[in-house]
């Protein structure tokens, strides 16, 4: 079980986040902001995929004017996503949203930063600290030479400084990289040094083959130390994707429990069924499914009835045919035809 670090605990929206709450998933937005409706249309896919928190690029004003409008559409807690135009955090604020993601070493004077931590501190509204490896200011990069783990932790550690001198301390830190041993070590070295709750992530994983690979390493190593209380998954893909992807990271470590977990062998030459076409059927069957239910489908007698029977519904193929086994007992045999129609049967009992 994993045992994880106890934070500061802060709100965004009705999301708890630190303190020992549930690890919340986020995505953000992949549509033109200006565009409220399609924006709003995107993030209730998000929301209906299993999204808790959902954050919206802001680049300009016309942008943070729109935030009103999609934030009355959609059923999840809005973050602003903003750089350099204190301006820009002030509007977002009085359209509603629940978050900014904003550094505030990057806004410009003092007094810009303080009258967002005001505006802030009135609504409730925390901000996320987000250092990036790819946007690391000068100064550091000339004393480290690259984006470090002790670069990131330090920009990160500057900004704080910046808000706590303002009496602020809603916050949240995220200390991300494209490297994965990078975010690792910034992440552990941040931990040991800070309790503000952290959002993890690995930045700019890449497209779905890699970068599911690169965010399942780095967030399982991160997660499994016990470090993280809001995760994103970062892919150049459907960000429902994200989203998945986040909940089988989760699912593996035994920290959030949410649809289908699937156990299907590889196959080999003791297979005597169409294992590889049954599974893919029953993942994309499964793929919307609410409830946390553990689905074997397991191709030959080896293995096949152990894990059977040790998942909810379980098959274990035969020649031709399968087992089909539910909550350990051997429900019937049934053909390889009629697997996915029995498999199916089985699971919507349970679900009732």
């Amino acid at each position: 079980m994993v045992h994880r670090n106890r934070t500061r605990k802060l709100r965004v929206g009705d999301v708890p986040v630190g303190g020992g709450s549930t690890i919340s998933v986020q995505s953000m937005s992949k549509t033109d902001t200006r565009d409220a409706a399609k924006t709003a249309r995107q993030i209730r896919r998000l929301a209906k995929a299993g999204c808790d928190i959902i954050r919206v690029a802001v680049p300009d004003m016309e942008a943070a004017q729109t935030l009103g409008k999609i934030r009355k559409a959609i059923p999840i807690p809005l973050i602003a996503d903003i750089h350099f135009d204190w301006r820009l955090a002030l509007e977002a604020i009085r359209q509603g949203v629940e978050g900014l993601r904003i550094n505030p070493g990057n806004i410009g004077a003092r007094w810009k930063v303080a009258q967002v931590v005001s505006a802030c501190k009135d609504k409730g509204i925390p901000i996320r600290i987000g250092v990036n490896a790819g946007s690391l200011e000068k100064e550091l990069l000339k004393k480290f030479g690259h984006p470090t783990p002790e670069a990131l932790v330090q920009s990160a550690a500057e900004h704080i400084n910046i808000l706590e001198s303002l009496d602020f301390r809603e916050i949240k830190v995220s200390l991300k990289a494209s490297n994965v041993l990078t975010t690792v070590d910034a992440y552990r070295l941040f931990a040991k040094k800070f309790k503000y709750p952290l959002h993890i992530g690995i930045s700019e994983a890449g497209p779905p083959f890699t970068g599911i690979i690169k965010s399942s390493v780095g967030l399982g190593i991160i997660l499994s130390e016990g470090i993280g209380d809001t995760m994103r998954v970062s892919l150049s893909a459907d960000p429902v994707q994200e989203v998945r992807v986040a909940y089988e990271i989760l699912k593996s470590l035994g920290l959030r429990q949410k649809g289908a977990n699937i156990i299907s062998c590889p196959t080999c030459g003791r297979c005597q069924i169409d294992i590889r076409g049954l599974a893919a059927k029953v993942e994309s069957e499964l793929k919307d499914i609410e409830k946390p239910v553990t689905v074997a489908v397991m191709g030959c007698v080896v293995n096949g009835p152990g894990e059977a029977r040790e998942a909810d519904i379980g098959i274990a193929g035969g020649k031709g045919m399968g087992i089909l086994f539910r909550k350990g007992k051997v429900v019937k045999t049934v053909k390889e035809k009629d697997l996915l129609r029995a498999l199916m049967s089985e699971i919507d009992k349970g679900a009732k």
